[in-house]
């Protein structure tokens, strides 16, 4: 059997066909390199890999400088959501926060809007998210630490070391 020297893309799902390169059992060249790339890089099939605590310190050490002052913050948002303080919450945010109330974007200016939309802002689906997220599932990137999926986000602000939610997904 000879090899032919066209071959289709390796992501094309169309049976091998005359032209395209085998490798002499009858498979198409490549496709076991989709695979290896899909296995390797979590074609979203699987499970996540779990993580521990120690892998999410050292990638906010590496993201921001150090792990402690977000770790303390994650904590204590976790207990003001918990605990319905509203004011410890609003606290907590960077404004102006534009956020959705009532399905409409909109930015709220001060703690004292955020408090009187709170229960519009700080949904049963972002307290659910809040309730349920373990600091050692925390995910980071350069944009800050994600709560859920994307239902509250929170980041270091200015350069005073400051650390405040700076969106609300509800």
């Amino acid at each position: 059997m000879s090899i032919s020297t066209r071959w289709r893309r390796p992501w094309s799902l169309r049976p091998a066909s005359r032209g395209t390169r085998h490798d002499g059992r009858g498979h198409r060249c490549g496709l076991a390199a989709v695979l290896l790339v899909a296995a390797l890089f979590g074609g979203g099939t699987g499970p996540a890999r779990a993580q521990d605590a120690g892998e999410v310190n050292a990638t906010l050490d590496a993201l921001f400088g150090g792990h402690e002052p977000y770790q303390a913050f994650f904590e204590k948002l976790k207990k003001a959501v918990a605990a319905d303080d509203r004011a410890a919450v609003a606290g907590m945010v960077d404004y102006p926060l534009r956020t959705k109330i009532d399905g409409k974007t909109t930015t709220v200016r001060n703690a004292k809007a955020f408090v009187a939309s709170y229960d519009k802002i700080v949904t049963p689906k972002v307290r659910q998210a809040v309730a349920a997220q373990g600091y050692a599932s925390l995910f980071a990137n350069w944009r800050g630490v994600m709560i859920g999926n994307g239902e509250v986000w929170f980041t270091g602000i200015g350069n005073k070391g400051r650390i405040a939610v700076s969106a609300i997904n509800n």
